[in-house]
């Protein structure tokens, strides 16, 4: 690729990726409080789960092994 052509492809580039954020279906601002909120909703329980696990082989190996 030639230098003098860079300028051209990066201004085609970002024209293309205008278009095609034009298609974009974006979410409702009530979607997006929704999705996040099942996201933290459901990281605090997967937290809470393997910390539960955690504990508890922990716990086995400190009554049982050591």
């Amino acid at each position: 690729m030639q230098i003098s052509k860079i300028p051209a492809k990066v201004a085609e580039f970002l024209s293309e990726v205008r278009l095609e954020l034009k298609k974009v279906t974006w979410p409702t601002r009530q979607e997006t409080i929704k999705y996040t909120t099942a996201v933290i909703v459901f990281s605090l329980v997967l937290s809470a789960f393997l910390g539960g696990l955690d504990f508890l082989f922990s716990w086995l190996l400190n009554k049982f092994v050591i």
